[in-house]
């Protein structure tokens, strides 16, 4: 039997001793498997030796270009004739192509040569120049600008119209006062007649003045609006056929599954209750990967993505790291495409915390300190209830205030303060929203700083296409500050004080690991660092005024990863 084209084959001898996975890794939380591994480097050293110039990864700081780095993935098989190998694919275009010896094709090629895609896509590039060339005529501007002048100048007409009409009405006033003391009662009668005309007279003036005002603007507006007829009906033909377009082309990805069944994109977004996939919907590297494998009869057996290149400015992607598969766009895909596959279960739906404990670490009649552990929810989450919240709830059930107060990220470790009464609460609350709670982290990053401390201003937004993780984004993303000190350097680990003015969400992970932040990921970050055995960032000191005694209180509770010498 003939291999397939993109299958390369690994030499038993460099696989020897390694256990083979009996299910598939679950993509969207995964540590990746030491054939992933091997995959990767394979990979690696494929991208270093053969696109170092065909595209600007931002590896090299003299080639020029728009840096772009990416995301490639690997996908362990097995043949049916019991052969090891992988595959490897790249997400989106590389290199302006979709067409590389090293990678398989995508599930849908849009760019061969007379595809419907690129006869149609060309011919709704014609409507967009048809509509650039008339929204840009000489003639379309002129009448705008026209229409612009002949407004400015009839309200200034108007009002100077207005202006007189008033004035001229004031002055025949004073003269009808003054004439009725002077003048016989035969003058003063054809004094108001002729008074009486100027006004009839003056209003008929100004009448005429708006109506020849409106004469002239409705003249412009009728030419312009020949104009804009004729480029709303390109609009609208634009729309129907990028639509119609869309959807051909959303039909035209038609996905396979571990049980030999096939869906188009459109079919798959719909049965998850979404009316249209995302732009770049079936283009990532995993769908590409368990497709090809499909098609030639591949048994799936480890899949890995890593990042290859420069980090993006909103996202923090560190070049060589191994990450997770998008949820907005490969959620749906590979949720159909991993049916009829043994694949391991969502580690998401496992509770963390089961069997663990809940310190205190201080109670009184108003308020309750408590040491929350590392992965451990501080509210139940959408599949687990186990949490700070319903631990305390349990024990306390008298509480009859909301409890929390603030929270901490299930992976991050450390002081929780919660409220018994609504009272408490209230007061505490209006603390952490004033920004007059004092509160300091400990975290161990990778790597060295060589500074001794600083500040950190990156504002940021939830990524809508990877939820819960965050962006930097200078443009609707909210303010986030963040002050650090170092503390000291433990085996080329930088041990660091946070002291955050602000609270966003993933505040001091993002700040730790992103480019224009501290540059070290927080060790054990599984979202913007390496996974680890745990999240190395820790709530370690917190200073509130107290509800009844309305004194400053702290509270503080060192790290369990941190060794005193």
């Amino acid at each position: 039997m003939q291999l397939p084209e993109k299958l390369k084959l690994f030499d038993p001898a460099e696989y020897k001793g390694i256990e083979l996975p009996e299910m598939l890794n679950f993509p969207f939380y995964y540590e990746p498997h030491k054939l992933s591994l091997l995959a990767a480097e394979k990979v690696k050293a494929y991208l270093a030796k053969h696109f170092d110039r065909d595209h600007n990864f931002g590896l090299d700081q003299a080639q020029t270009g728009l840096a772009i780095g990416k995301m490639f993935g690997v996908l362990v098989v097995q043949t049916p004739a019991g052969h090891l190998g992988y595959l490897s694919a790249f997400s989106g275009k590389l290199a302006d192509s979709n067409d590389h010896a090293q990678f398989v094709p995508p599930v849908y090629d849009m760019l061969q040569e007379g595809d419907f895609f690129k006869t149609q896509g060309s011919e709704i590039i014609q409507l967009n120049k048809k509509l650039e060339i008339l929204e840009s005529s000489s003639d379309y501007l002129t009448l705008q600008s026209k229409i612009k002048e002949l407004s400015e100048a009839s309200s200034a007409l108007l009002a100077e119209s207005k202006i007189e009409l008033k004035t001229k009405k004031t002055e025949r006033a004073q003269i009808r006062i003054k004439a009725r003391n002077e003048l016989t009662p035969d003058a003063y009668a054809q004094l108001i007649e002729k008074l009486s005309q100027e006004s009839i007279a003056q209003q008929l003036q100004h009448k005429k003045l708006v109506k020849t005002l409106e004469a002239e603007m409705l003249i412009a507006k009728e030419a312009l609006s020949q104009y804009d007829r004729e480029i709303q009906t390109l609009k609208k033909e634009r729309k129907e056929r990028s639509n119609a377009l869309q959807n051909q082309l959303f039909d035209a990805y038609q996905f396979l599954n571990g049980k030999g069944e096939r869906k188009s994109l459109l079919a798959i977004f719909s049965e998850f209750g979404l009316d249209r996939p995302p732009a770049g919907a079936g283009e990532c590297a995993g769908p590409k990967l368990l497709h090809y494998a499909y098609q030639h009869e591949l048994q799936p057996l480890a899949l890995g993505e890593f990042w290859w290149g420069a980090s993006p400015k909103s996202e923090v992607r560190k070049h060589g790291h191994f990450y997770p598969a998008c949820r907005s766009k490969c959620e749906p895909i590979l949720g159909f495409m991993l049916q009829g596959l043994k694949v391991e279960e969502n580690p998401m739906l496992q509770n963390p915390a089961a069997g663990r404990t809940l310190p205190i670490l201080y109670e009184d009649e108003s308020i309750l300190v408590v040491n929350k552990p590392s992965e451990f929810l501080s509210v139940p989450g959408k599949n687990i209830d186990d949490s700070v919240y319903s631990r305390i709830k349990a024990i306390r059930p008298e509480a009859n205030g909301p409890l929390i107060v603030h929270r901490l990220d299930m992976s991050t470790s450390g002081i929780m303060v919660l409220a018994k009464n609504k009272y408490a609460h209230d007061y505490l609350q209006r603390q952490f929203i004033k920004r007059q709670v004092e509160k300091r982290y400990q975290a161990l990053l990778q790597g060295e700083i060589l500074s001794d401390s600083g500040r950190i201003s990156l504002p940021l937004r939830v990524d809508l296409d990877n939820r819960p993780q965050q962006l930097v984004c200078f443009e609707h993303g909210k303010k986030a500050i963040t002050e650090w000190q170092k503390i000291k350097v433990i085996n080329h680990q930088t041990l660091v004080e946070f002291r955050p003015v602000t609270g966003r969400t993933h505040q001091l992970r993002v700040h730790a690991a992103h480019p224009d932040g501290l540059n070290r990921p927080i060790v054990g970050d599984d979202l913007y660092g390496t996974r680890g055995e745990r999240l190395h960032l820790h709530s370690a000191f917190l200073k509130i005024k107290h509800p009844q005694q309305k004194e400053f209180i702290t509270f503080t509770a060192d790290a369990d990863f941190i060794k005193h010498e």
